[in-house]
């Protein structure tokens, strides 16, 4: 039997009583974050712009957009969806780094309302989309990000989304191997568009490409069954050389999402620039005016993509180690205002920026994991301050973030597009999702589907008097 179709057994015979209580705490959890980030997420203006678009196409409406207040095919659903999960970066980061829940959790939702399925289903889809992502990412021995040839999410998450999708479906183990055949032809995105509105689409097509994957694969449409095996197929065409497949066998309990788990983000950014902006936050208090800084020097990896010293705007600021230390230096936060324009542009931060220099040392390892970034600001009387940063809050193995804390940037999240009453509400229904019938389920999905459309009009009404 080929290493293709011994994988997919092991996944099609994974269910809910394979998951574990460590997994199923780790799947709620993830599960609240991301449709926090994506209530937050969805009222951005690339997400805007998708959804004028996709509406324009039309499409059985049948899956909530979330924010949007209408529902589309379930495909288009999970492309804006992943979309808006991804867009503030603000959704938790993974090891080796990828975005495996932006990729995974909304092709589960838009199939799970079409399908009528309950929260077990749910979270054991959850846990199995995001497990092939990890196995795939250890398979491909790219672990720092000057390995990369591709954006993670693209080259990973259509495969992970179309396991998850299978799992829903009912797949057996022939027909996910074609939709993995068929997702592994759908993979891809461009590392030169990291930093631009293109950036969150990354994640929601491969939300979308592998969910639209399990259903033609449910159809009987096929693929060739052996991507991981045959010359030409996946492991060639985005891991050549490096790609180590049976690394995937290790697919099962305790899973990924509890070994290694996750990092859970408190900055809406570039997983990176959390470490400059934990050494800007400790500086912060220290220097008093910011005014009188002379000069800002970060020491960090080599990381390329991160070396942005003036971000052309508030979202390419979301890539800059520069506009991150100016950030967290000048306000002595970091929030999703943060990466606007009118923020980037504003003139304390035009006159930082220029002061701020980055050394990259290729001593420092370029892994999340195993990096630190150091920060030195100097006054112009000639006092300097120094931190250093090996891990911000949430990173794996160091200091974790606590469940109430989780809950303060969940309740910020949602509260973009919730008044306090309905963010308890999401908050009550999606932690006990794995308690939830077909009918729970489909009341939350319609919670976050009206998130942002009602607030606006609460907003408007009181606006108007």
């Amino acid at each position: 039997m080929s290493l293709t179709r011994t994988l997919c057994e092991k996944i099609a015979a994974t269910d809910f009583d394979t998951v574990g209580q460590p997994a199923l705490e780790a799947a709620r959890q993830l599960m609240l974050d991301g449709l926090a980030v994506a209530v937050a997420g969805s009222g951005e203006l690339p997400i805007t712009i998708l959804t004028e678009h996709y509406r324009s196409l039309g499409g059985t409406p049948e899956a909530s957009v979330i924010g949007r207040g209408f529902r589309s095919s379930s495909v288009t659903a999970a492309a804006i969806n992943g979309a808006s999960m991804h867009v503030l970066d603000f959704e938790p980061m993974w090891s080796p780094a990828n975005h495996a829940l932006s990729t995974t959790l909304p092709a589960i939702l838009a199939l799970a309302q079409t399908r009528a399925s309950t929260g077990r289903e749910i979270v054991t889809a959850l846990v199995k989309g995001c497990e092939i992502q990890g196995w795939i990412r250890e398979a491909s021995g790219q672990y720092e990000p000057r390995g990369h040839k591709f954006h993670p999410p693209g080259a990973v998450g259509p495969m992970g989304a179309a396991v998850a999708a299978g799992h829903l479906l009912r797949l057996d183990a022939g027909k996910l191997a074609h939709a993995l055949g068929i997702a592994a032809s759908r993979c891809g995105s461009l590392l030169s568009n990291v930093g631009t509105m293109t950036k969150s689409t990354h994640c929601g097509h491969a939300a979308a490409l592998g969910l639209e994957s399990a259903l033609l694969a449910e159809r009987g449409f096929t693929a060739n069954p052996e991507t991981f095996d045959v010359p030409g197929g996946y492991a060639d065409a985005f891991y050549a050389g490096s790609f180590q497949p049976e690394k995937m066998l290790g697919f099962g309990p305790p899973f990924r999402v509890v070994q290694p788990g996750y990092a859970l983000k408190m900055f809406p950014s570039q997983f990176a620039t959390h470490f400059v902006i934990t050494a800007g936050l400790e500086l912060h208090q220290k220097i008093g005016e910011p005014s009188a800084i002379q000069a800002v020097r970060i020491t960090g990896p080599v990381m390329p993509y991160v070396d942005r010293p003036q971000p052309a705007t508030g979202l390419a600021g979301k890539f800059s180690v520069q506009y991150a230390a100016a950030s967290s230096l000048l306000d002595g936060c970091v929030k999703i205002a943060t990466f606007r324009d009118a923020r980037r542009f504003a003139p304390d931060m035009e006159a930082l920026l220029p002061k701020v220099s980055l050394y990259m040392d290729p001593a420092i390892p370029a892994r999340f994991e195993k990096m630190h970034v150091e920060l030195e600001v100097t006054l112009r009387d000639g006092r300097t301050f120094h931190s250093r940063c090996n891990g911000p809050r949430g990173i794996w193995g160091g200091d974790p973030v606590s469940p109430e804390e989780h809950l303060v940037k969940v309740g910020d999240c949602l509260s973009v597009g919730f008044a306090r009453e309905q963010v308890e509400q999401c908050v009550a229904l999606a932690s006990k999702i794995n308690q939830l019938d077909s009918s729970g389920v489909a009341a939350l999905l319609a919670l976050i589907e009206r998130s942002g459309v009602d607030r606006a009009a609460r907003l408007k009404f009181a606006a108007e008097g």
